[in-house]
């Protein structure tokens, strides 16, 4: 097993934002959690990756318990955390961006070799390398904190909304990326509101209502169920 998460409540003050939930991730998977607005999936993320601290409950990765360990630490041991929204580095140029993904690492062949490795994935950014990020378009700036993720070379990435404000286009690019991501050996846990885009990509899903899970399975059975057809794919 990859990720275990077990009884997590995470609070924003008095308000309970996650009710005690448990995860798995395991090793070769693409897990998705669904959700509405407020349903408490970015906050689980938060807590997975160290930028909220939780108030009771479990996270386990690689078997080593992780739950107050410094997001510094975490990313070190191969969890990576891209928000939402296309967050770079506006007025600093594409290569920089890209560097400073590998901050926490001092291995510079290493480093190189990842450079050229993106530039492969990604020609434009090679193309832009450059620019500055805020010229870019939301597509390519979303290509661009993806890659600036991969440059830490972790173990499990944890997506928050990476199709949002996207066109239908870069919608597909973006899921094409995903999918090279995972061939390379990386698991990911994808929150996502496009319900079909998730569970074309992933392999199961949970879904969050009120900060609980009311439903989880394989992609399969969340794509037959009727629930989610009315409530997540318009059917």
């Amino acid at each position: 097993m990859l990720l275990c998460v077990k009884d997590l409540k995470v609070h924003y003050g008095k308000l309970e934002a996650v009710k005690g939930i448990s995860l798995e991730v395991f090793r070769d998977e693409i897990v998705t959690i669904l959700g509405a607005n407020g349903a408490g999936k970015s906050t689980v993320l938060k807590a997975i990756s160290g930028f909220k601290q939780i108030t009771s409950g479990e996270i386990w990765f690689l078997g080593k318990r992780i739950d107050r360990e410094s997001v510094a630490n975490l990313v070190k041991s191969g969890i990576c955390y891209i928000l939402e929204g296309q967050r770079v580095f506006r007025d600093m140029n594409v290569e920089s961006n890209l560097i400073l993904g590998a901050y926490l690492r001092n291995d510079k062949e290493g480093i190189r070799k990842d450079l050229e490795r993106i530039y492969i994935y990604f020609p434009v950014l090679k193309q832009r390398r450059k620019q500055k990020a805020g010229s870019l378009s939301g597509g390519e700036q979303q290509m661009l904190v993806i890659s600036r993720a991969l440059m830490s070379r972790p173990k499990l990435l944890l997506m928050d909304e990476p199709s949002n404000g996207l066109s239908p286009f870069m919608v597909d690019e973006v899921a094409s990326i995903i999918k090279e991501i995972h061939k390379d050996g990386i698991d990911i846990i994808i929150v996502e509101q496009n319900a079909l885009l998730a569970l074309n990509l992933a392999k199961r899903g949970y879904v969050m209502e009120v900060g609980k899970i009311v439903l989880e399975g394989s992609r399969e059975e969340l794509l037959k169920d009727e629930k989610i057809k009315k409530a997540y794919l318009g059917v």
